[in-house]
């Protein structure tokens, strides 16, 4: 019989090594700020972009024809912004704080398999809501929240299933946002973690209340630009000027020396520069779970801009979006993930002569540690920024979705059916100020149950993967039943729940807090809930099949000022209140669905002198079906490329990297985050260029 650990079951392995792990002597992140600067950035810092938000906000409403008194204007941005700046804020919006510090912590853990596998998490996820933001175009174009579109279609029941699942988003969401940004402020400069969690909303609400769904994509641009400069100097200095590593053929020895000190279980050789990891791919599966979570139940950064967009460039916004994302997690996480693992033997190190412990893992806390190293307390400045500029943005659109959802889906649906565009914006501002104070006891009340930014990111994908698929069913699929809705999500969420806790005690012999957030018990959960409930809501739709023909989402109005709302397009006599939900077609479906015709869109902004914004330009249903069809090509083939031709045949070649393959990947990561940076930089000004025009001659002419 064999003895010793040869004769221990793989799960059992990994559960000793999570042992020895928690048994490494802890030492304290030695802050390299002082607390004050940690308050300077948290308060003077977010109130300084509240007020360039407010200046900027200010003059929009003098010099162009968009004000955010309206409530049109106030929760979708009129429906007209471009796609350079969607993508832009596509981009800034899927950078969490966890897309910063979670990536780099699974570079720390997992080596070069992590940032990648994590970019394929987020990055197939936009590709396919490319296809779901044309049919929202196609079928839904005066919704204001994805919430609309359930209750117009399938009634109160659902409307308020899935109100559940898109609030216990947002709760997540803003959770993980405000730990980890948190915790990296904390880490940083000693400032109090609750008083973190609290201040970061504030300024955040200040602009949002007074510039609306605009003001959050200006500001995404503004927090888009500094990141990619932050970026490109960690990989001047991580590459090039910093003595800790020098040059990338220094990194690459420093890596190859960590896998012979610390070598990674489950990964060839131990070593951290291959993609042959076991755990870097289930951490993959487990991150592309809580990816498209994150992204089809979030009305904040996906469905919202979606809306916002104009009808013809909405897919080209998401296509763009996701290509641009993608270099943000793979480019920064392998620069400052593998230079926390390449420098933890480095006596500048935060945590020497102990590696960083796994609670300051799991609190995201490798890519500061590094920053600490390379650049000292510029790096540790760096990062404040970077985070807190996550942060600031993300959260700006969690708190305008959460409005939206709020104003439209609860207070005008269930309480005053009438309410007017000034109602509406008014009751939206006082739920900005509400959800700001919220999230802050929120995120305090998380933090003092010891969860975490890690616990967070897994456990994300396994309470909210059941609604996924119906959800995008929804907008897409006429045969789409209500009992197929129900039955997904109720029995996927239950399946769910069963496969995790079975998953967690059969891995690991022990169900606590801990080890439910194992990715091997979140990808578990995820993985059965997201596949039953997807093949449950088809079979049962298909035994008793309806044919919808989306009148009823097409009838959803647009609110103006001249009156409580705006018929849709060509005359239609339904209202927002009329919901064609009914499974077997009704005598009023029909007589709705001969009012509308080719022409699907909505047109949403009034002429202003004779001109009309973008958005108002009616699309034929030909044309954003051939929109669709090639957003389904594209998804396909960017997912085909990321996540099987790329990384699969390294895998199972178990192929560790070359000093010079090694270079090359270095070289890519460089050169695909510099074209995403410029793009995201330079599209939005010069798609933008007369408005910019119009208000400086605005300006000169006041002076």
């Amino acid at each position: 019989m064999r003895t010793g650990p040869e004769a221990v079951p793989r799960p059992r392995l990994l559960t000793l090594r999570l042992w020895r792990m928690s048994q490494v002597a802890e030492t304290e992140f030695k802050p390299l700020l002082n607390e004050g600067v940690g308050y300077g950035v948290v308060v003077g810092v977010g109130f300084f972009f509240a007020a360039m938000m407010l200046g900027l906000t200010a003059l929009q409403a003098k010099f162009s024809r968009f004000s955010p008194s309206s409530s049109e204007e106030f929760s979708s941005a009129s429906r007209s912004v471009k796609p350079g700046l969607v993508c832009c804020g596509i981009v800034s919006a899927w950078t969490w704080s966890a897309t910063l510090l979670q990536s780099s912590t699974a570079a720390y853990t997992f080596g070069v398999s992590g940032p990648w596998w994590y970019g394929v998490g987020g990055t197939i996820q936009l590709a396919i809501f490319a296809m779901v933001a044309a049919k929202v175009k196609m079928n839904a174009n005066g919704a204001h929240t994805f919430l609309e579109i359930v209750k117009a279609r399938f009634g109160t029941g659902a409307h308020l299933l899935f109100t559940f699942y898109a609030f216990l988003c947002i709760l997540v969401v803003c959770g993980s946002l405000l730990l980890g940004g948190a915790a990296t402020v904390n880490a940083l400069t000693g400032m109090n973690i609750i008083a973190a969690c609290f201040l970061l909303p504030i300024g955040i609400a200040v602009y949002v209340v007074f510039g609306g769904l605009r003001a959050t994509f200006i500001c995404d641009y503004s927090h888009t630009m500094i990141l990619f400069i932050i970026i490109y100097i960690f990989f001047g200095y991580v590459y090039g000027a910093s003595d800790a590593t020098g040059s990338i053929e220094a990194m690459y020895n420093l890596l190859v020396q960590a896998g012979k000190d610390t070598p990674v279980e489950g990964n060839r050789n131990g070593s951290y520069l291959t993609m042959k990891s076991n755990q870097g791919l289930v951490f993959g599966a487990a991150t592309i779970m809580s990816g498209f979570s994150g992204v089809f139940c979030d009305q904040a950064g996906y469905w919202q801009r979606a809306i916002a967009s104009a009808p013809r460039s909405t897919t080209k916004a998401y296509m763009l979006g996701g290509l641009s994302w993608f270099a943000v997690p793979w480019g920064f996480a392998s620069c400052l993930g593998l230079a926390a693992r390449a420098l933890v033997n480095n006596p500048k190190f935060p945590t020497y002569p102990n590696p960083l412990s796994p609670s300051q893992t799991s609190a995201g806390l490798a890519a500061p540690a590094a920053a600490a190293v390379v650049m000292g307390k510029g790096g540790a400045i760096a990062i404040l920024l970077v985070v807190f500029m996550a942060v600031t943005s993300a959260v700006s659109a969690e708190l305008i979705a959460v409005s939206s959802l709020f104003s439209y889906d609860l207070y005008r649906t269930y309480y005053r059916p009438k309410a007017t565009s000034t109602e509406i914006v008014r009751v939206s501002h006082y739920f900005i100020c509400f959800w700001a104070v919220w999230a802050g006891c929120w995120s305090t009340i998380l933090h003092k149950a010891s969860i975490d930014l890690g616990w967070l990111f897994y456990v994300q994908g396994v309470v909210l993967s059941p609604a996924v698929i119906p959800i995008a069913l929804t907008v897409t699929w006429s045969k789409l039943t209500r009992a197929g809705v129900f039955a997904g999500c109720i029995i996927g969420a239950v399946l769910g729940m069963l496969a995790w806790m079975i998953g967690c005690w059969k891995i690991f012999g022990e169900i606590n807090v801990p080890n439910l957030a194992q990715p091997y018990s979140a990808v578990c959960s995820g993985a059965t809930s997201l596949l039953f409930s997807g093949l449950i809501t088809v079979f049962v739709s298909l035994a008793r099949p309806t044919k919808y023909d989306f009148a009823g989402t097409r009838a959803i109005a647009v609110y103006d000022d001249a009156s409580d709302f705006k018929a849709p397009a060509h005359g239609s006599s339904a209202t927002m209140r009329h919901h064609s939900s009914s499974e077997t077609s009704s005598q009023a479906e029909k007589e709705s669905s001969k009012d509308v015709t080719t022409a699907d869109v909505v047109p949403v902004e009034a002429d202003v002198d004779g001109e009309k914004s973008p958005g108002a330009q009616e699309v034929t249903h030909a044309e954003l079906k051939r929109v669709f069809r090639r957003a389904g090509w594209y998804s396909l083939a960017l997912t085909v490329a990321v996540a099987v031709i790329v990384p699969l045949p390294m895998f199972f070649s178990q192929y560790v990297f070359s000093k010079g393959f090694y270079t090359f990947w270095v070289a890519c990561t460089i050169i695909w985050a510099a074209m995403s940076g410029i793009f995201c930089m330079i599209l939005p000004l010069w798609e933008s260029r007369a408005e910019i025009a119009a208000i400086m001659r605005g300006l000169i002419r006041s002076q």
